[in-house]
């Protein structure tokens, strides 16, 4: 990626950057490439400079909105690494990530705290349906600090969905525990490095896995063996049919991807934002390309 196309992705966002920023999205030998680049496309109004921050919208309220959502993150973030440790208490959760806004530095009131939770074998739905139980009866279902909504298995760890969009959201995950399992599920997805050559994921928070307290490890006792294999493809079958029937706004290939079921994936995403963001993606690129005559690669979904 170039400098452009980083700006054009992130402002989607409406999130200006910093040239060290756009470096590490890009596709740059060298952060010199990219202030060269920079200073070329502010001389011809294709981008604009506030202070230190690069943006395609000549509008300095951006700036001022990020750096206040900066500030909130910063604020919030101790919640979600403790959130985060939570869930990992959990019967048949390896490991657990913050993803969404919050895992690339930004938080407002109308965000939620996501998670990116890997589970055990055959064991993805039953862990799941804990921790939904878990929000509906102690958090009356408030998902504001507990967004449980991106499920897989450590059997399946490799994301099949390669595009700019998963690849953001991969890269900028922030572990919060399980070490050994999600470096494996880093290792299964060096493809993400083919987009960001210059991105690596944050592991200062993440710490080695712990031992599970009595009530967790009495039931993955209890589980562990062909009746809760059972019960996990039971739970899946339940669960699929009653999003079938919630979200038939959703035609089946965009279903398939936003809500995506199977026995070592649970996605729900029923706003399809991958599919909102990369079509909004290709319209920018277009935009630009007509008003300036330029040569952006149109992404695929």
């Amino acid at each position: 990626m170039n400098a452009l196309k980083v700006i054009i992705y992130f402002s989607i966002f409406k999130y200006p950057l910093k040239k060290e920023e756009i470096f590490s999205f890009s596709s740059a030998k060298i952060i010199q490439d990219i202030e060269f680049e920079l200073a070329g496309l502010v001389e011809k109004d294709i981008i604009f400079k506030h202070g230190d921050y690069y943006s395609d919208v000549n509008d300095t309220s951006l700036v001022e909105r990020r750096l206040r959502g900066n500030k909130m993150a910063e604020e919030i973030m101790p919640k979600a690494l403790k959130r985060g440790k939570f869930i990992a208490s959990f019967p048949f959760v390896e490991s657990v990530a913050i993803s969404g806004s919050l895992s690339k530095g930004y938080y407002d009131n109308d965000g939620d705290i996501d998670f990116f939770i890997i589970t055990k074998p055959k064991r993805l739905w039953f862990a799941r349906t804990l921790l939904i139980l878990y929000k509906k009866i102690f958090l009356l279902n408030s998902k504001k600090y507990f967004c449980v909504n991106y499920f897989i298995s450590s059997s399946r760890l490799n994301i099949s969905e390669k595009n700019t969009f998963t690849a953001t959201e991969l890269l900028t995950l922030v572990p919060v525990y399980g070490k050994i399992v999600f470096n494996a599920f880093l290792e299964k997805n060096k493809w993400a490095h083919d987009f960001y050559p210059n991105k690596f994921v944050n592991k200062e928070h993440l710490l080695e896995r712990r031992k599970k307290p009595i009530w967790s490890k009495t039931i993955e006792i209890l589980f562990n063996n062909k009746f809760g294999q059972n019960i996990d493809v039971i739970l899946k079958k339940l669960t699929l049919k009653k999003w079938k029937s919630k979200f038939k706004h959703l035609n089946k290939d965009n279903f398939e991807v936003a809500m995506k079921s199977t026995n070592d994936v649970s996605k729900h995403h029923p706003q399809d934002f991958q599919n909102k963001v990369i079509c909004k993606l290709n319209e920018c690129y277009d935009d630009k390309n007509k008003a300036f005559n330029l040569n952006l690669t149109l992404e695929n979904a």
